[in-house]
């Protein structure tokens, strides 16, 4: 009976076409994380550096978990460009719907989302990453997405990256304020609108902690300068090593498993041991000592040092440093330090700041802080002459230095603008000092949010006077920039820069709607794009059927048009 059982088991499930075998390998082949990479513009699938550096410094981590995962170079036309500066930023633009780029981003979109819809592993999670061209296939395709699937996203150099911080003649971003939640390594304070304009909104409610972005110091593409260098060096500057650690926790944190990478921390705690902080140092005392045995257990080194004021006289009083300092070091230090003097406030936390960040031997590429105690304020500048925007500048040369400053709440304004400055927190509950450590040891990121705005930046501006019809196939255009200089793209092609105010466009393709982007710029910034849709027929208020004036700049439209089916 048994066996006939069996025989009849077997023959009802091929008849239905289910094959024993294969419900088992398909349940294996279900990976535990799949991780996405877009190309950028030209870049060659599965050899191109930006994907192999992405892939190589997550790789490295994900290898010391359990998790199953495969990399995957999406399959899209990720249309070429060439070293040109003109043939690689009109490459670059179209702003994602129109011509050869805007094709060549639907496709990659296109299959983007299907890759992860056709998916029948539903216990998968997704990792997105795109750079330049194939950071806009990664965010038009959130939308698109079960927010539920994915892990995290990260964009670099994104042309069509959305800060509204970075509005205005003084930016809310340059004062360290309003910044966006998916803003990871924006060092521009001006960056507003990337180059092909801006996606916004660029992250929506169910991708808040969700998404990161990355734009280099002065890349043309999503920065307010006009650099494109730094747009070809996000592998040279480390910036997707940057990414994976913050990728890698979010993975590790999701699957809830610990993780067994050392993570590069180096912290120093700077005391103020003035008499009045008797009280203070008691209750910060065991939570200092966590700080440095999760720091030490991650990998990480401590320094310690104390200060009061230099009227005292007191000179700052190294402890411990990063070489040197083993817990059992830490723990007999900072219980030997006592408190006294003081007496007037404020004290000298900028001389002893400076100290301790130049006497320091600061890892590269580690996550820097210094986290201060102290129930006073600070001089600036101090009794030495240190000033506060020496403090600000050092630490963010060093990488930069974040400052964690624990002080009552009567003296939270205090600090606020030296912890904003520096990325940074101010912390005035000392029942939540677990809070502060938790944060400190679980921060990945070892660059800052915003760089110290040092020199005047003039954003370049740009107003059009008048758009006009003045042939079948051809436009003229009036504008006034504050430059006298005009970057002229017309869809996904870069026509030139002209310095004149009036200008003919010929040769357009009248058969498609065209878009054309104004940009004004000078030698080293650019401003936002001024968009204008070229439409048939125009408002026939502004056709003038006219020729063009001889002393006019004549700028030819190419031939930019572009076929593909969509690959999946």
């Amino acid at each position: 009976m048994t066996k006939f059982f069996y025989a009849i088991l077997i023959t009802a499930l091929l008849v239905v076409g289910i094959p024993i075998s294969n419900r088992h390998v398909n349940a294996a082949e279900c990976k535990d994380l799949k991780i996405i990479f877009a190309r950028g513009s030209g870049e060659v699938q599965d050899k191109n550096e930006s994907f192999l550096a992405f892939k190589s410094s997550l790789e490295t981590k994900l290898k010391t978990t359990s998790l199953s995962y495969d990399f995957t170079d999406l399959k899209y036309p990720a249309i070429a460009v060439t070293d040109d500066i003109f043939v690689a930023l009109g490459a670059l633009f179209g702003g994602g719907n129109s011509y050869a780029f805007g094709e060549s981003v639907k496709v990659g979109t296109n299959n983007l989302i299907s890759l992860i819809d056709s998916s029948t592993c539903e216990k998968t999670k997704y990792i997105l990453a795109g750079y330049s061209q194939g950071a806009i296939v990664v965010i038009n395709s959130l939308s698109k997405i079960d927010s539920n699937k994915i892990i995290y996203a990260a964009t670099f150099g994104d042309p069509k990256l959305y800060l509204p911080e970075g509005a205005g003649i003084f930016p809310a971003a340059c004062r360290n304020q309003d910044l966006s939640n998916y803003r990871i390594y924006v060092p521009d304070c001006y960056a507003h609108n990337g180059l092909l304009g801006g996606t916004n909104p660029y992250q929506t409610e169910n991708y808040i902690d969700k998404l990161g972005t990355w734009c280099n110091k002065m890349d043309i593409m999503c920065s307010g300068h006009f650099n494109i260098d730094n747009h070809i060096s996000y592998v040279d500057d480390n910036l997707y090593e940057d990414a994976s650690r913050i990728i890698f926790s979010k993975i590790t944190k999701y699957f809830d498993i610990k993780s067994n990478i050392a993570s590069p921390h180096d912290t120093a705690i700077l005391l103020d041991t003035t008499g009045s902080m008797g009280p203070l140092i008691f209750k910060f005392k065991n939570e200092a000592v966590r700080l440095a045995t999760e720091t030490f257990n991650k990998g990480g080194r401590i320094a310690l040092y104390e200060y009061r004021d230099l009227d005292d006289p007191f000179e700052p009083v190294e402890h411990c440093v990063f070489e040197t300092c083993t817990l059992k070091d830490f723990i007999k230090a900072i219980d030997s330090i006592e408190v006294s003097g003081g007496g007037d406030e404020p004290e000298s936390l900028l001389s002893a700041a400076l100290h301790t960040m130049r006497n320091l031997n600061w890892q590269r590429g580690a996550t820097k802080s210094i986290v201060v105690l102290t129930d006073a304020g600070f001089l600036s500048p101090d009794r030495d002459g240190a000033s506060y925007q020496q403090v600000v500048k050092l630490s963010r040369e060093i990488d930069p230095v974040n400052f964690y400053i624990i002080t009552p709440e009567r003296n939270e304004y205090k600090y606020l603008e030296l912890a904003n400055d520096t990325d940074g927190k101010v912390v005035t509950d000392f029942d939540k000092l677990s809070l502060l450590t938790d944060f400190i040891i679980e921060r990945a990121d070892s660059l800052p949010k915003v760089e110290a705005v040092e020199t005047e930046f003039i954003k370049p501006t740009l107003t059009i006077d008048d758009v006009s019809h003045t042939a079948a196939d051809s436009f003229t255009i009036s504008v006034t920039s504050s430059t006298g200089k005009t970057l002229v793209i017309l869809n996904d092609a870069v026509l030139g820069i002209t310095s004149e105010n009036k200008f003919t466009i010929t040769d357009v393709n009248t058969l498609n709607t065209n878009t054309l982007g104004l940009i004004p710029i000078s030698d080293t910034e650019r401003g936002d794009a001024v968009i204008v849709t070229l439409d048939q027929p125009l408002n026939e208020a502004k056709i003038k059927e006219s020729k063009p004036e001889s002393e006019q700049s004549i700028l030819k439209a190419p031939n930019t048009g572009f076929k593909s089916e969509i690959m999946l």
